[in-house]
């Protein structure tokens, strides 16, 4: 569906009704920022046609039921501009009167200073950090690309982004594009609100790239809109990228803060309110007469007739592949050989060949390490065939782990990705929103230690299992054995409400004995206690070992999960 669809009696789509509508959303953006006293009114001014052209004439919504499966995904990735956001939630009818728009960016609103999944109904993802949205829409895309490949007919949803200049220039959205284009995500359409400014000025002072070049190099489909107040041209060019099969960047040029005397097309329009005199200007100079927060009733009823267009009557009901039965679930790991001396991360292969069978929405892969991080199993999924469950990200932790965020809130998937512990730096922004989101994926991170050995210390972690420990939401597990490893797994596959990290290692360690658990007695003593995690267990074993040739008792605790061990713990301990 490509065009309006309207029921007995909608009124037409006309020239005036457009207008209309795009000076709503205009002037309950900058509404918003004023009443706040903060915020972002220039992105929502400008980029308001395009959200009209959008939403009204192809995006499949249901205010009614904001969480259907078969919705059209919409993703804000230039969060900043959260206002027009709201405002298209509020005309297109989803639960956000008018009350809350009034209370933008206020503590305990439904309308917070940058989009909140969980938090808004309608909202898909969290963002803010720019790049981040376009990378998870990505994950939202390749979500729906293999639903559909194993259940045809049930997924037949598109995911579009608006997406700012600073989208475009952080670095994550160069991994993000090309995976897409590799993977041929023609379900995939980035509208690009082409301002060409920055906080600091004008994009051409800090980049030069050709960005339609570059996104056709990735293997995208570019189009472009000269003029961003055209409704019309911007509805042409969403069909036309709906009929092909490749990803699509709609390069839209807009003029940040359209229509606001003195501030229009410069930087003074990006981050602050635009002020009584100019917000008056600007509602001067369009025509506009109607009190602050109103929404003219040809515009509402326009938008209610569009909501539930192109979708069945009613919600259908779909069993998500994403869950296993525990019964299957404890059966696969009860398989695992756990009496074994072998690395963790060998360990933790032997867990997910075993969980492949049974647990049908497990998916997931590597930053071009499965081998060495065991998550080699599965067949691949490409852009001719999605079915399979492995994921072959290539070398872009970064777009990974956003990407396993799309695929998480997408609903159908438990997904993993992995790579060594000491680039776990180059996915931490994604990882840290996935906490805040409260997203169950599972990220494998291996080669733990120094005992990575002959490589050197630009891949020996040092501080990295620290550092992840202090993001909240995060569960960190670092399993000191083959059993400890199979209770890691479980642990993360049974929580529902934030990632994990697995941390394993790239050296042998021996069995432990005992029952493992959070916390886990392996040794008794009475004189001190010595607690470690992970491979440092069995330094602790022999640190025991010495004591006790010196006629001290030691016990040794290993501590999967340091969180759940409530004594007192040194912070230097590991």
């Amino acid at each position: 569906m490509t065009q309006v669809e309207t029921r007995a009696g909608a009124p037409a789509p006309t020239p005036e009704l457009d207008r209309l509508a795009v000076d709503t959303l205009r002037f309950l953006a900058a509404d918003m920022v004023e009443a706040a006293g903060s915020g972002h009114p220039g992105m929502p001014m400008g980029a308001a046609p395009m959200a009209w052209a959008l939403w009204s004439r192809h995006l499949r919504l249901d205010p009614r039921h904001p969480e259907r499966p078969d919705r059209d995904r919409f993703v804000l990735s230039a969060g900043h501009g959260s206002a027009l956001l709201y405002a298209l939630l509020h005309v297109f009818g989803y639960d956000l009167p008018e009350a809350e728009l009034r209370r933008f960016r206020q503590l305990g609103s439904r309308t917070p200073g940058h989009p909140e999944v969980g938090h808004t109904p309608g909202v898909e993802t969290t963002t803010g950090p720019l790049g981040q949205g376009l990378a998870t829409a990505v994950g939202l895309a390749l979500a729906e690309r293999m639903r559909a490949a194993r259940e045809p007919g049930v997924a037949e949803h598109r995911t579009f982004v608006i997406a700012g200049d600073g989208c475009l220039m952080e670095g994550i959205s160069h991994e993000a594009a090309s995976l897409a284009g590799h993977l041929g995500l023609g379900r995939l359409v980035v509208l690009w609100d082409d301002n060409r400014i920055t906080i600091d000025g004008a994009v051409d002072a800090s980049c030069d790239d050709d960005q339609a070049a570059r996104f056709s190099a990735y293997g995208w489909q570019v189009l472009e809109v000269a003029h961003g107040t055209d409704v019309d041209a911007v509805d042409a060019a969403i069909t036309e990228a709906l009929l092909d099969s490749r990803p699509t960047l709609i390069a839209v040029r807009t003029v940040i803060g359209h229509g606001a005397p003195g501030v229009e097309g410069t930087p003074r329009a990006h981050g602050s309110p635009l002020g009584p005199e100019v917000l008056a200007g600007a509602k001067a100079r369009a025509g506009w007469t109607l009190p602050p927060f109103s929404v003219p009733g040809d515009v509402r009823e326009a938008a209610a007739e569009r909501a539930g267009v192109g979708l069945p009557a009613e919600p259908p009901t779909v069993a998500s592949p994403g869950v296993a039965a525990s019964a299957e679930l404890d059966a696969a790991l009860a398989s695992v050989p756990i009496d074994v001396t072998e690395a963790t991360r060998q360990t933790s292969r032997a867990v997910l060949a075993a969980l492949t069978p049974v647990f049908a929405g497990l998916v997931g892969g590597s930053a071009d390490l499965a081998g060495s991080t065991g998550t080699d199993v599965g067949v691949s999924v490409t852009r001719h065939d999605a079915a399979g469950a492995r994921i072959d990200f290539g070398i872009r932790e970064h777009a990974m782990a956003a990407v396993l965020n799309g695929l998480a809130l997408h609903g159908d998937f438990r997904p993993f990705g992995s790579t060594f512990l000491v680039f776990s730096d180059y996915l931490r922004p994604a990882l840290r929103l996935a906490a805040l989101m409260r997203q169950p994926v599972v990220h494998v991170l291996t080669h733990d230690s120094i005992a990575v050995g002959e490589d050197g210390p630009t891949h020996q972690p040092v501080e990295h299992v620290e550092s992840l420990r202090l993001i909240p939401g995060l569960q960190v597990l670092r399993p000191a054995d083959a059993a400890e490893t199979v209770e890691a797994w479980r642990l993360a596959l049974e929580r529902t409400d934030g990632p994990t990290a697995l941390v394993l290692t790239r050296q042998a360690v021996r069995p432990l004995g005992g029952t493992p658990g959070r916390t886990r007695r392996v040794r008794e003593g009475s004189d001190l206690q010595l607690v470690a995690t992970g491979s440092e267990v069995g330094l602790a074993l022999d640190v025991a070992d010495l004591l006790a040739q010196r006629g001290a008792e030691a016990e040794v605790l290993s501590v999967l999960d340091r969180a759940a061990y409530r004594r007192p713990i040194d912070r230097f301990v590991i």
